[in-house]
């Protein structure tokens, strides 16, 4: 094992700390004395790596790379930097130099699986533009990523316990169609890293999404996701989907209490029926709240408050976000208006609850078939 310089040493504590800046003037300090040592080249261009500029990374792992040829580090450092440089020919030239590194150290996992990952995203384009074709089926994918596929197995032998392979092997998986493979990845994945954003994402969106599924469950799996990764906009949209479902559901509790209204009042009879007399008794009336105070509870406060604390805190955000939310609760209070109109009312005439019938009933019923789409 090489023995590190101390001020490299002291370097490399610095970056632990994530204090790329301070790493890299201390190791700049110690070429411009000792400019041979090859460690301290590789960590200088990781400093620079870390903070976003590949460029200087790439002449660092350059400088390693004209001491000692076949360096493994200097080797991952140069295609790290390629790979993060802009442009479409990245993973082009990481490539033969990922080659390299898997000769030098063939038992390292981090090299045998970024090789897999440039060489499978290679053999599409190269196929690509050998065949002129836009679009590739499955089997043919399935193909082209074998040698990718065997680099990554190598790799997970290597690192069982490291989640870039997995990542690697979860994105060859879903490139070419292997779903129940993709799944068992991400699984994998999310107990190595329970927070890793991409596998978090895929995997609450299948479980929201599942058959059955309703909005409050997909609103706590949502929740959920986002308490992991809060910085999911995928995850964010889900929950922002799922909480405006569950406010669609109160403007059917509304419209139920319409319907029980109009058929307390005897406003749909059928031709020979006899009407009951009007006005209704008070007790009649007053009657009418007990099922409807039920309903609400049970359908809409008690709901709610099951529901995960972020659930809760973003019905309000939605509705200062989202004019179609506050559209909704507008729908769902003018409907409930009309029926307490229709019912608590001491009416002597049917044609005036019948007018609220259907203002209550006919705009709400339009408007939840025109916004169906935005509920997702």
């Amino acid at each position: 094992m090489t023995t590190l310089h101390p001020t490299v040493e002291q370097a490399q504590a610095l970056i632990d700390f994530e204090r790329f800046d301070q790493a890299a003037a201390l190791l700049g300090r110690h070429l411009a004395e000792e400019p041979d040592d090859i460690r301290a080249w590789v960590k200088i261009g990781y400093c620079r790596l870390n903070t976003q500029r590949p460029q200087q990374a790439l002449e660092a792992s350059d400088a390693a790379l004209e001491l000692a040829p076949e360096d493994h580090g200097a080797l991952l450092l140069r295609a790290d930097a390629l790979v993060r440089l802009p442009g479409s020919g990245a993973w082009r030239a990481a490539e033969p130099v990922l080659r390299e590194a898997v000769r030098v150290a063939p038992h390292d996992w981090y090299a045998c699986a970024m090789l897999a990952d440039a060489v499978w995203r290679m053999s599409v384009v190269r196929y690509a533009q050998a065949t002129g074709a836009t679009e590739l089926q499955h089997h043919e994918l399935a193909g082209l990523a074998q040698e990718a596929t065997d680099l990554v197995r190598e790799a997970i032998r290597l690192g069982p316990e490291e989640v870039y392979p997995l990542v690697v092997a979860q994105q060859i998986a879903d490139f070419t169609g292997n779903a129940t493979e993709a799944d068992r990845l991400e699984r994998a994945i999310l107990r190595l890293d329970p927070t890793h954003r991409a596998a978090l994402e895929a995997q609450t969106r299948k479980a929201a999404g599942a058959p059955g599924v309703k909005a409050p469950r997909a609103a706590d799996l949502y929740a959920a996701g986002l308490a992991a990764a809060p910085d999911s906009a995928a995850m964010q949209d889900g929950l922002d989907r799922a909480t405006y479902r569950m406010l669609r559901g109160m403007r059917w509790l509304a419209l139920l209490g319409v319907g029980l209204a109009g058929a307390m009042m005897d406003l749909y009879i059928e031709e020979g029926e006899v009407p009951s007399e009007l006005p209704l008794p008070l007790g009649q009336r007053l009657w009418y709240l007990v099922p409807m105070t039920a309903i609400w509870i049970v359908g809409a406060l008690l709901r709610h408050r099951r529901r995960r604390t972020g659930v809760r805190l973003n019905v309000r955000s939605l509705l200062r976000r989202a004019v179609w939310a506050r559209i909704v609760i507008a729908q769902a209070a003018w409907a409930m208006l009309c029926a307490l109109l229709i019912a608590e009312v001491p009416w002597t005439d049917r044609l005036l609850p019948q007018v609220l019938f259907w203002a209550g009933l006919v705009p709400t019923l339009a408007t939840i078939w025109f916004d169906r789409p935005k509920a997702g």
